[in-house]
């Protein structure tokens, strides 16, 4: 079986950062079939474009765009991917990294895909990091590894005992074509609209207006990428008012405007 040493993925690299312990890669994936193979390191693979069909030992995951997977170096997996472009952003994470911050390497065992927005959001934001060059991009990017290494920490612990409605809310929060309404999501699950406020943040780590911005900001992020929906068709997509609103919300959240964050990956 293949190893692959630090830093080397299967595919073409858009843009390369290497850092004190961390490998950062926007990959544009070229094979369309890898065979088992695992990497010396850590690393989290976060889906930008096109689709992906990977499996471990364990399990199976079929990734579309804002999918994010997280593998610890032990764990074996191979390829297949369909014709269309496929491209991916990849952090790669030495155990030294680990250590300096005082976490072990297997804060995360085996092959996990991260389905929070919370989590992707924090991914999204390091991917535009990457995509800064100045002083601070390695201390920021540091710091939002460990919030992503501490959500799924909490992610875990909060899993561990949950009410039969909060699987069942946080399935229905993934479906696209739902009413998200306070209203409409308690006569669903039969839980009273204040029980499901108040109870909501203990379970999901933010309000339930924010999980909802986010998961629709983690889409548009994504359309963004793909370059193939103009703002009008995205703030559509995504259920914003208009452009305003969705580019205030993108703004605050990620710092930026869609259309500099463009401009800054174009340059890369």
């Amino acid at each position: 079986m293949k190893k692959l040493k630090t830093g080397e993925f299967f595919g073409r690299h858009n843009q390369k950062s290497t850092f004190e312990h961390l490998i950062l890669t926007d990959t544009v994936y070229t094979e369309p079939n890898v065979d088992w193979h695992y990497h010396e390191n850590a690393y989290f693979t976060y889906l930008l474009e096109g689709k992906l069909f990977e499996q471990s030992k364990k399990d199976t995951h079929h990734l579309t765009p804002g999918s994010l997977l997280f593998h610890n170096w032990q764990d074996a997996h191979c390829n297949t991917k369909p014709p269309e472009n496929t491209r991916g952003f990849h952090v790669e994470i030495s155990d030294d990294w680990f250590a300096s911050f005082d976490l072990k390497p297997s804060v995360a065992e085996g092959s996990l895909e991260l389905k929070s927005p919370l989590v992707r959001n924090l991914m999204s934001r390091i991917f535009i990091e990457s995509k800064i060059d100045d002083p601070y991009v390695k201390m920021s990017i540091d710091a939002l590894l460990l919030d992503v290494f501490g959500s799924i920490k909490n992610t875990g612990e909060r899993t561990l005992k949950r009410p039969i409605w909060v699987n069942r809310l946080q399935s229905l929060l993934l479906e696209e074509d739902i009413d998200y309404s306070l209203k409409n999501l308690s006569e669903l699950l039969d839980v009273h609209p204040i029980h499901l406020s108040r109870e909501f943040s203990r379970y999901f780590g933010t309000s339930l207006g924010n999980y909802i911005r986010l998961l629709k900001l983690n889409k548009a992020f994504h359309l963004l990428m793909s370059r193939q929906f103009s703002m009008t068709e995205i703030c559509y997509r995504c259920g914003f008012y208009d452009q305003s609103h969705f580019i205030s919300n993108f703004r605050r959240v990620y710092h930026t405007t869609p259309t500099k964050l463009l401009r800054k990956i174009e340059e890369c």
